[in-house]
């Protein structure tokens, strides 16, 4: 990776760090935020994040402050626009902003702010509002597929880390646990579930998430989920939970329409993302498409299936030993493409054999048989614990 710089090279006292808009991708830029946090370790550090995601980060200890704000899906506040933003930026005197998406408006929005040194990838035609310009590898003029977390972890390590920890993390607060439990009983799931979590000698829980939000290409079709579904509580006993954002809620009766067999249906039951951390901590296993829950999963220690379809694995590898990756080779994929033109092939050749054979693979290899549990993830942290400062906008 070719780097330009230009600036001053003095430690910083106040930083920056703009966070990526998706749920997976924040979640895969944990091992750079650790790592500035090591690099900096008495330095005041604030996330600049969407509203939507900010749960993701809810418990984590490498930030001071948090500053969120709403996009124009989320019905921002009049007057809170960009130059609002720019200014309030400008009100806490940084020193520097690190850029981890490649977002054109965000560079503007730190150049506007008057923050002095601005560190990104030059792309998507801002590199003059850099001045730290990192230049990502490319080959005949197209961008060489490279594992997010660590074209994230390279600008940390272009400012100094020296180590290469790509371990993800996430952080359950006690009240996320709590609002997990509630929502567990709101959708009838087995009380030793909602209170005792991962243990062993428990039949298998399992969360399907059959939804995505990048678009209808990277969905496996619902009646392939059903099926799925029916055969882990038909083979192995298993409680299986349905899980989804609102948007989903058409896929997501898709597939319980499809069972003979019942689940849970977490998305009526008013499941959020700081729930969902605390229930998939206390699964076996998740199924999902190639989205956010996969990398929930990875991060909180728990088996997870994948399904690829029109997306690259290699943008997205995690180098996660409990994850199977479920995809067939066609000749007009990997496209990236939101919807199919052609007759969505990637998706409809993954049969529900392979997804179920890799299930059970997966819940064999953790117990010895199919009755076992994943390994617990890091305690609740109490709600002491949570960063002091927030501030949305």
């Amino acid at each position: 990776m070719e780097r330009l710089y230009c600036g001053s090279m003095a430690e910083p006292a106040r930083v920056l760090v703009v966070q990526p808009n998706w749920v997976g991708d924040a979640i895969l830029a944990g091992p750079t935020l650790r790592a500035l946090r090591q690099l900096y370790p008495s330095a005041h550090i604030t996330y600049l994040l969407r509203r939507y995601v900010k749960q993701i980060y809810t418990g984590m200890p490498w930030f001071n402050r948090l500053i969120t704000y709403r996009t124009s899906g989320e019905r921002p506040r009049t007057g809170r626009g960009l130059l609002n933003l720019a200014a309030r930026l400008r009100a806490g005197r940084f020193d520097m902003a690190v850029l981890l998406p490649n977002s054109f408006k965000m560079a503007l929005l730190c150049k506007v702010a008057g923050i002095p040194r601005i560190v990104g990838y030059d792309r998507d035609g801002r590199g003059f509002l850099l001045t730290d310009r990192l230049l990502p590898a490319k080959e005949e003029g197209r961008y060489v597929p490279t594992p997010i977390v660590r074209y994230y972890l390279s600008l940390a390590q272009y400012l100094g880390w020296r180590q290469r920890d790509m371990r993800l993390e996430l952080f359950v607060t006690a009240g996320e646990e709590e609002e997990g439990r509630r929502v567990l009983r709101r959708a009838g799931v087995d009380q030793s579930v909602a209170e005792d979590g991962p243990r062993a000698g428990r039949r298998p829980v399992v969360l399907i998430n059959p939804g995505a939000q990048y678009g209808d290409a990277k969905c496996w079709p619902p009646a392939n989920f059903a099926h799925v579904a029916d055969r882990l509580i038909d083979e192995l006993g298993a409680t299986v939970m349905l899980s989804g954002a609102a948007r989903e809620r058409g896929i997501i009766d898709a597939v319980r329409g499809r069972m003979k067999r019942s689940a849970a249906d977490l998305a009526a039951a008013g499941v959020t993302l700081g729930s969902l951390k605390s229930i998939i901590r206390k699964c076996d296993l998740v199924i999902t498409n190639d989205t956010g829950a996969r990398h929930m999963a990875a991060a909180l220690g728990t088996a997870v299936v994948t399904i690829f379809g029109p997306t690259d694995p290699r943008w997205t590898e995690i180098n996660y030993d409990r994850e199977r990756q479920v995809m067939v080779k066609v000749f007009c994929g990997p496209c990236q493409k939101k919807k199919c033109p052609l007759d969505h092939r990637c998706m409809t050749r993954v049969t529900a054999s392979m997804v179920f054979d890799a299930a059970v693979e997966l819940l064999k290899a953790a117990h010895g048989n199919t009755t076992g549990t994943a390994s617990a993830a890091s305690a609740p942290l109490p709600e002491a614990a949570r960063p002091a400062s927030h501030e949305s906008v």
